[in-house]
């Protein structure tokens, strides 16, 4: 089938262009910048911007399906920012689908459930948070309800914590701040990651099963590997992975999280990137595991790579490319 893939020149995206073209589809991508690794894949780039609607219905024309991985992301910033792109960039994404008569397969998050207390085992009954300690998660969630009342067959799924070869979000920032990097809270709470390699087999899998009237339309999908482990063990078990040793250190979870929001208040005065938000120690001393049993019945998913088989992989990436 003929595929578009938004922000497919991103790490989530390439994995997703990478499975749709193994198989044979016809793929196209949507970003702002050039991929050579798309390129080499035979992926037809269109270079633009979601914010752009007549380039988005450009995009999509001609396309069978679309697979919405663009976003922007992070845990500081304005929330016009945000909106534009999250959300008036998926409304674009939407109205396109809509003229072409394209399915919608929709990445989104499980913050968007998120409020800041521990979520543990919990399935897609558990409502949206009601306050956000940033623009990202709440432009997600705003998101997701828009496109989920869309007209066309739409899905959205959540993955949660994307790592694996390429990361260009979390290990990094563990990297880059070992010597600083602190765990907080008195002691681990658990968490659920994904995979890149899972993340993108259930984009693939969703748009397989996604038709007009089928179980999935208007939807959403929690998708982790289903081995929640301590937020410490897997920062950890990174570093590790890039030849590092493990943080130990501790803070206490209340007062980091005022000395933070202390911190995004001078932040937005002064013009510059807080080195913590509310919104990170919010994800690093709370628990946020999920029960996927609805995306293993509904859409066939299992995760294919292991944790420990994903760390082996990674290390070796690493090491390749050391």
């Amino acid at each position: 089938m003929n595929v578009l893939v938004t922000g497919g020149g991103g790490f989530l995206g390439r994995a997703v262009c990478r499975n749709l073209a193994a198989r044979g589809d016809t793929v196209h991508a949507l970003q702002r910048r050039p991929s050579a690794e798309l390129g080499a894949l035979g992926v037809t780039q269109h270079l633009a911007d979601l914010r752009d609607p007549a380039a988005v219905r450009a995009a999509v024309d001609g396309c069978e399906a679309v697979i919405h991985c663009a976003a922007k992301a992070g845990a500081h910033g304005a929330y016009r920012e945000f909106a534009a792109i999250n959300v008036t960039g998926s409304r674009n994404v939407l109205d396109a689908c809509v003229r072409a008569g394209a399915r919608l397969v929709y990445v989104s998050s499980p913050s968007v459930v998120h409020d800041g207390r521990d979520l543990e085992g919990v399935d897609e009954s558990v409502p949206y948070a009601t306050h956000f300690a940033a623009p990202y998660p709440r432009t997600k969630a705003t998101a997701e309800r828009i496109l989920l009342d869309g007209p066309v067959p739409v899905v959205a799924l959540r993955p949660h914590l994307i790592w694996g070869p390429g990361d260009p979000h979390f290990l990094p920032r563990f990297v880059a701040n070992r010597h600083r990097l602190w765990l907080i809270g008195r002691a681990d709470k658990l968490i659920d990651t994904v995979y890149v390699d899972n993340a993108a087999d259930a984009c693939v899998l969703a748009l397989d099963r996604l038709r007009p009237g089928s179980p999935l339309c208007g939807r959403a999908y929690f998708i982790t590997q289903g081995e929640p482990c301590g937020f410490g063990e897997w920062v950890n078990a990174l570093l590790a992975a890039a030849g590092h040793r493990p943080v130990r250190r501790r803070l206490p979870a209340g007062p980091t999280k005022a000395a933070a929001g202390v911190m995004e208040r001078l932040a937005a005065r002064g013009g510059w990137e807080p080195p913590l938000t509310r919104f990170l120690v919010e994800q690093a001393s709370t628990a946020h595991w999920f029960d996927i049993t609805a995306a293993r019945r509904d859409l066939g998913y299992r995760p294919r790579v292991s944790m420990a088989e994903g760390l082996a992989r990674l290390s070796a990436h690493l090491s390749e490319a050391s």
